[in-house]
């Protein structure tokens, strides 16, 4: 099962038709590291700021705690 965080960043990505390369890029972390998140790899608290940041959502949102 994909955590809620993997498919919150994915569902984002795909609302702005973002690919993966792009995210990686403007998050300055490897492409690799961004496909790990989309599979469900858990980021650094450094990267899930940085991820939360980009989209302007919480950190709760994008970790299933809330759904606004």
């Amino acid at each position: 099962m994909v955590s809620k965080f993997a498919e919150r960043i994915k569902e984002l990505r795909n609302e702005k038709k973002l690919s993966q390369r792009y995210m990686a890029s403007a998050l300055g972390i490897k492409l690799s590291s961004y496909q790990k998140y989309e599979k469900g790899g858990e980021p650094t608290h450094e990267n899930l700021i940085k991820i939360a940041k980009f989209f302007g959502v919480s950190t709760d949102y994008l970790l299933g705690i809330v759904d606004i």
